[in-house]
């Protein structure tokens, strides 16, 4: 039986007006983040969700807080769907590591797969964890549609390993997923179709 998920990226943080990488770094959200969160909330509450499932880092338990409040669930925490560690970027934006490393930016720009950044998460690995984390979650719910919330780069790469698409395109075919906003996939064993993407949270929800 198909498993609907609904993949939400946390609310805005603290370092997002500066495009700062946050990665495995914990880091609060903004009160417009928490304004996102609710609004979410909202959201989940139109869709039904019979579960919410979220990544253990701060920004992300935040935002699902909300919306396991609202439908009455227990709020689930999944290990595996933490954001990617970016390594010499975490905590920097691209700017200031170009400032004194112009080569390592260009390499990440050219191919984010072969030219991740020094000391971060092996992309591949994380788009694996990501897949088998959502792939694990839809064998628990079979015909049953969740909320799970994340983070932009995991849910970019784990919609390419399940998709088929190729991780170093991650960029050019996902360029953004929106703080709250939803994306919706349909996972039958070993088959993913794809539903929506980045749809904002306060648009209705609809059935498909």
């Amino acid at each position: 039986m198909v498993a609907r998920l609904l993949l939400a990226r946390h609310g805005q943080t603290e370092w997002h007006t500066e495009n700062r990488y946050a990665g495995s770094s914990d880091v609060a959200l903004t009160e417009e983040g928490v304004r996102q969160a609710d609004e979410l909330a909202g959201f989940a509450a139109a869709a039904g969700p019979s579960a919410v499932f979220c990544s253990p880092q701060s920004r992300a338990h935040r935002t699902a807080e909300p919306s396991a409040e609202a439908l009455g669930l227990p709020l689930r925490v999944v290990d595996e769907l933490r954001e990617v560690h970016f390594g010499l970027m975490e905590g920097r934006t691209r700017d200031e590591l170009a400032a004194s490393d112009p080569e390592v930016v260009a390499r990440f720009l050219a191919d984010p797969v072969t030219g991740a950044f020094p000391g971060s998460e092996p992309p591949g690995e994380a788009a694996a964890r990501g897949a088998r984390a959502l792939r694990g979650i839809a064998a628990e719910v079979p015909g049953q549609t969740v909320l799970v919330v994340a983070h932009n780069t995991l849910i970019r790469l784990t919609l390419c390993e399940l998709l088929g698409i190729p991780l170093e395109t991650y960029r050019t075919v996902f360029p953004r997923l929106d703080n709250a906003a939803v994306t919706e996939i349909a996972i039958d064993g070993t088959r993913t179709g794809l539903l929506r993407l980045n749809q904002p949270a306060r648009t209705r929800y609809w059935t498909t």
